[in-house]
């Protein structure tokens, strides 16, 4: 197949360039660097099938021309973070709503067989139950949880209307190799990994007994591969770990002191995805455990040795405004 990924510099975007590729697909990556890194493609540039555009998705006129031929299309491109969202939140409209507007806009026209979007878990909120359903209330709670919300509606809408086949992936807290290592204060592989690199203490938020669904990248990526290969269409899907780990057990696995930071609004004390309707629909199940998973990212320790430092005094200062504008 012929494929595109937007965001596919990114994190979880060059693990699935990587999958495709080996799998023999083609493989087009428009990325405007903003966030994705080169480096995380540079080891498959090297291959005939992969091509590289370094553009914007909020520029229709320059990106249209690449979906031409494509048969599916994996939209990663967005913007993550929710400080970030909070305080640009006109920059997140443009790039998750308007920009998954002009990708949906390039798919039909040029009739793409596929369109997997990678939607997010957050926009379930703080949720009455666990694990949680896709047809679980929608609660975002910040605009970046609205905004990739908004993203998925319209590409639903696409689907219904222009009869584009189209797929929304529910991602749940994915971690694994070339996560981001720098930008704003986030997830907390990046935070934990930079402290455990320096011998510095873990900043815990709250008692650390919140639990995340921490989902591996490969596995991930799978996910959206599974998606496209199926009939299906129109559907919205969880992927999860089928499982929930506590912060301090990832902390033991680390291994390393603790310094605790207060607990945040607008953050539930668990991420459990309920993973039954994917495991049925494109019997897909994951295949890395949290405790190999964690292991891997030891090995790979030295890569975070120029990702922030964060301590309490430097997070309480990152996160004002969370607690400003989410605070009761």
């Amino acid at each position: 197949m012929k494929a595109l990924i937007t965001g596919g510099c990114g994190f979880i975007g060059s693990h699935l360039a990587e999958i495709l590729l080996t799998q023999g697909h083609e493989v087009i990556i428009i990325d405007n660097l903003e966030s994705g890194r080169l480096n995380n493609i540079e080891h498959l540039q090297s291959q005939s099938g992969l091509t590289f555009y370094q553009y914007d998705i909020l520029d229709f006129d320059k990106i249209e021309p690449c979906f031409k031929s494509v048969d599916w299309v994996f939209h990663l491109a967005g913007m993550a973070d929710i400080v970030p969202s909070i305080d640009d939140p006109g920059k997140y409209y443009h790039c998750n709503v308007t920009g998954t507007f002009n990708v949906l806009e390039a798919a039909k026209n040029q009739q793409v067989k596929k369109l997997v979007y990678a939607a997010s878990s957050s926009c379930y909120g703080i949720p009455d139950s666990y694990p949680t359903p896709e047809t679980a209330e929608i609660r975002p709670q910040y605009p970046y949880a609205l905004t990739k919300y908004m993203g998925e509606e319209l590409v639903l809408h696409w689907g219904q209307t222009y009869k584009i086949p189209v797929m929304s992936l529910r991602l749940f807290n994915v971690y694994g190799p070339r996560s981001r290592t720098a930008g704003a204060y986030g997830a907390v592989f990046g935070v934990f990994l930079a402290q455990k690199f320096h011998n510095k203490p873990f900043t815990v938020v709250g008692d650390g007994t919140q639990t995340r669904d921490f989902t591996y990248v490969t596995d991930v990526a799978r996910a959206f591969i599974k998606a496209a290969e199926s009939s299906l269409t129109g559907k919205i899907l969880n992927v999860g770990s089928d499982n929930h780990y506590s912060i301090n057990y990832l902390v033991k696995l680390l291994g390393g002191e603790i310094t605790y930071v207060p607990k945040r609004p607008g953050e539930p004390d668990c991420t459990y995805a309920d993973t039954g309707k994917i495991q049925k629909l494109l019997d897909w199940k994951p295949e890395v455990s949290f405790e190999d998973g964690v292991s891997i990212m030891l090995q790979q320790l030295e890569k975070w040795q120029d990702a922030p430092v964060w301590n309490p005094d430097s997070i309480k200062q990152a996160t004002a405004t969370w607690f400003e504008y989410l605070g009761s």
